[in-house]
């Protein structure tokens, strides 16, 4: 669904210019000097009309670019000039698929510094069903704070069967769905961006499609969107081309934008099938259903353990209900055979990393090495791990052909799902950058700059962001791509990244010559 107003905007912005089809001024010679607050010059400004770097002169004044020209075409007199000779000009970068809340809500983390020195100036949270109905309440705890990036919020599948019906492996009565749509309501009408599923999860999985059709509706009538993590990225449940059809089948019933979170091929069983995926979507798009994805650049996903291998039946209501069944002598037989077909999709206890968890001492340890020295069974060193408390690790189950093959279509952008223990959360921008512009050159690097502002701003409804250009709100990156690059990996997830010059947030330096500011001018995008 490509918003009216973003085209509009687009459309209209030449004009509010008066400039070229090219998005060029021409030299104007005037005795009148201009008075701005930052002026960018003498970068490789990105114009996103075109897809084309353009060597301009920028102007802010206040929260918004009030002038971009040709080099050195005009007179200005600023309060702060920028050098950006040699650097890149970008429109502020937005992670459509985030877990930033946590950070957001603290008091020490809430700069969000791990995204804005990748150059990125807006999360997006409440992704895979998480997110909370009340946006209200949660924005004035955000901006009370303070957040140094911007933030824009989803309402969650996840989180409003919770609240309604609990961790029930049933349907809801009507009664039930009747509250649920009335909370994806009063989400979408305190500015949601859409709504979020993520249906390999428990309680979601437990849900119909039917159900989601339903919710989905309801943010199709306030033009949001339909963010889902699949029902099955792999061969756990339905497959991986089943689920891409019941997302599609949902996107259609409900008149709803269908947005793909962190799209893959996962396991062994559905390695090569990216290609027949991208066929179901285009197809789709052929037929006038509106269909994007996102997509970090990394061959290992991130999960906590219970949900990579442990069936979903056993994790039905309550975490005491979960622990019981898992040491229940009569379903010890029928848990061994599936959570050990779980492993095989997943590629066996050596391909999964254990990344964060309180007992410091098995972080960077795989399961097969934890099993050996608790001398078990994968199996029973997984099951004896998940009751001792939350365990996140690293899959390492993915094709790098299916990776490249979804990272060059013009609807995958880029995201990070940005957890702890994972390398994403810190460096998911600049590893995109240097594997598949510098190294792989599989993207240009416009492409790559537009994948990662102005059309996850079009995909999310963001108008006046993602774009450089008179009257846009001034969310800027000011990129030294020579040096831009990821300093986080495996062993040091939390290395924050380099190369980012500066970041401008409404127009306020948030990094200024690669350091943090400390300001806090992050706010809550709706719709």
């Amino acid at each position: 669904m490509i918003r009216n107003l973003y085209l509009f905007l687009l459309i209209l912005l030449p004009a509010l210019q008066g400039c070229s089809s090219d998005n060029q001024l021409p030299p104007q010679a005037s005795s009148k000097v201009a008075k701005v607050d930052i002026l960018i010059h003498s970068g490789q400004v990105f114009n996103s009309k075109s897809k084309r770097l353009e060597p301009m002169d920028l102007a802010v004044c206040g929260t918004i670019i009030c002038d971009i020209y040709p080099r050195g075409s005009k007179q200005i007199r600023a309060k702060r000039r920028i050098d950006a000779k040699g650097k890149v000009v970008s429109p502020g970068f937005i992670d459509p698929h985030t877990h930033a809340l946590v950070e957001l809500k603290s008091h020490d983390n809430n700069h969000n510094l791990n995204y804005l020195t990748q150059g990125v100036t807006t999360v997006i949270i409440g992704n895979d069903g998480d997110g909370s109905a009340d946006i209200d309440k949660l924005s004035k705890e955000l901006l009370a704070n303070g957040i140094g990036t911007h933030v824009g919020m989803l309402v969650g599948h996840g989180a409003v069967r919770q609240q309604v019906m609990g961790k029930a492996k049933r349907m809801p009565t009507s009664k039930e769905l009747n509250a649920m749509e009335s909370l994806v309501e009063q989400a979408m009408a305190q500015g949601a961006l859409g709504f979020s599923s993520g249906l390999y999860y428990v309680p979601q999985n437990y849900a119909s499609t039917e159900e989601v059709i339903a919710l989905a509706k309801v943010a199709a009538r306030y033009h949001g969107i339909y963010d889902t993590h699949l029902r099955d990225e792999s061969s756990f449940s339905i497959g991986l081309l089943p689920a891409v059809d019941e997302a599609i089948a949902i996107a259609t019933q409900a008149n709803v934008h269908l947005h793909l979170a962190h799209l893959k091929a996962l396991g062994v069983d559905v390695w090569g099938q990216s290609g027949a995926v991208i066929d179901k979507v285009e197809q789709a798009q052929s037929q006038g259903i509106s269909i994007s994805a996102d997509q970090y650049p990394w061959l290992a996903s991130g999960t906590k353990l219970d949900n990579a291998i442990m069936p979903k039946w056993v994790m039905a209501d309550s975490q005491n209900a979960f622990f019981k069944r898992l040491n229940d002598p009569a379903l010890y037989q029928q848990l061994n055979r599936e959570i050990t077909e779980n492993l095989r999709r997943r590629g066996g206890g050596k391909a999964l990393l254990i990344t964060a968890f309180d007992e410091q001492q098995l972080i960077g340890k795989t399961l097969e090495q934890i099993a050996i020295a608790l001398d078990k069974s994968e199996v029973d060193a997984a099951i004896e791990l998940v009751q001792r408390g939350e365990v996140r690790v690293a899959s390492f189950n993915m094709l790098e052909q299916d990776l490249a093959n979804f990272i060059v279509k013009p609807w995958v952008v880029t995201s990070s799902d940005g957890t702890d223990g994972h390398p994403r959360k810190y460096a998911s921008f600049p590893q995109k950058y240097q594997e598949y512009v510098k190294q792989n050159s599989l993207l240009t690097l416009e492409e790559f700059i537009y994948q990662s502002s102005t059309k996850t701003a079009e995909i999310l409804g963001l108008s006046k962001r993602g774009l450089l250009g008179v009257g846009m709100f001034a969310d800027i990156v000011i990129l030294d791509t020579e040096n831009y690059r990821a300093q986080a990996d495996f062993s040091h997830w939390e290395r924050y990244s380099k190369g980012v010059e500066a970041v401008l947030i409404n127009g306020q330096l948030a990094i200024d010559k690669q350091q943090y500011t400390g300001a806090l001018a992050g706010q809550v995008l709706k719709q």
